[in-house]
């Protein structure tokens, strides 16, 4: 089996990152952001970018081993309307629309925890229907060393459900257990993930990680954020904002896909 991987919503390659470190290959992305594209392309060249979720045609790609997304997380961030599927940026249609025509081993997906209240048991169900089953997650940053909170929910999927078993999961939980030693700051479920069985709260015991923070965050967010001195180098500075807002922490799909391929190993 090539260890292929689809990325989707890929911003500046965060899921490609921890693919690479995997040992996944990323066959090819879909984003449509200028900037991100530029990065994406200095990181990954040769490696095709899509620029529109609604007319990617996975039927191009299928068997690919891996498929992630960070499906947008405006309908269902606290810091926006919560207007759900009535958002136009509500794209998890499409996304599954890709995971169906592709029908990939694996998904990972990831958004806010504000969608476990507003869209999750629907994902599930629209991923059960289309032959998977179904783990969710959430996993802060901190849970990996990151200097932030950041709470997201993270959704696993398998096809071959003879590997993602009742082992497997309990492989997961021990690899993410005891969150708040970890994280310093306690999940409080106030979206009411343990209400839900199917679902779990997350963090990581690892001490150490490929790209593992090397200075204090305090130092790193002055550098990033610096006061604008009006020279050239500044012109990106809002693009660079948005596109790490908008990121994901690449420490934690790395811990979910080496537990995948543990599978097979």
């Amino acid at each position: 089996m090539k260890l292929t991987h689809i990325d989707l919503f890929s911003g500046i390659g965060g899921f490609s990152l921890a693919a690479r470190w995997a040992g996944l290959d990323t066959i090819v992305f879909c984003e449509r952001d200028k900037f991100c594209q530029k990065v994406l392309n200095k990181h990954w060249p040769g490696v095709p970018i899509h620029d529109d979720i609604t007319t990617f045609d996975g039927t191009k790609y299928s068997n690919v081993f891996l498929l992630t997304g960070g499906f947008p997380c405006q309908p269902f961030s606290r810091a926006g309307k919560r207007r759900g599927k009535e958002d136009d940026r509500y794209l998890w249609p499409e996304m599954l629309r890709v995971i169906s025509e592709t029908k990939p081993h694996w998904v990972i997906g990831e958004n806010v925890a504000g969608f476990v209240s507003m869209g999750l048991d629907g994902c599930i169900s629209d991923l059960e229907r289309e032959g998977y089953e179904v783990q969710a997650f959430v996993i802060p940053a901190c849970a990996v060393k990151a200097p932030h909170r950041r709470d997201r929910v993270w959704i696993v999927a398998n096809c071959s459900q003879q590997l993602f078993n009742g082992t497997w999961k309990a492989r997961a939980r021990r690899r993410c257990k005891s969150a708040n030693a970890d994280s310093h700051a306690p999940y409080t479920d106030n979206e009411g993930l343990q209400g839900h069985g199917k679902h779990g709260e997350c963090s990581s015991e690892r001490t150490s990680w490929p790209g593992t923070w090397k200075e204090p965050w305090i130092e790193a967010a002055t550098r990033l954020c610096r006061v604008d001195d009006g020279l050239p180098r500044q012109v990106d500075r809002v693009n660079r904002l948005k596109a790490l807002g908008n990121a994901v922490v690449p420490q934690i799909p790395f811990l979910i896909m080496t537990g995948i391929l543990d599978l097979y190993t």
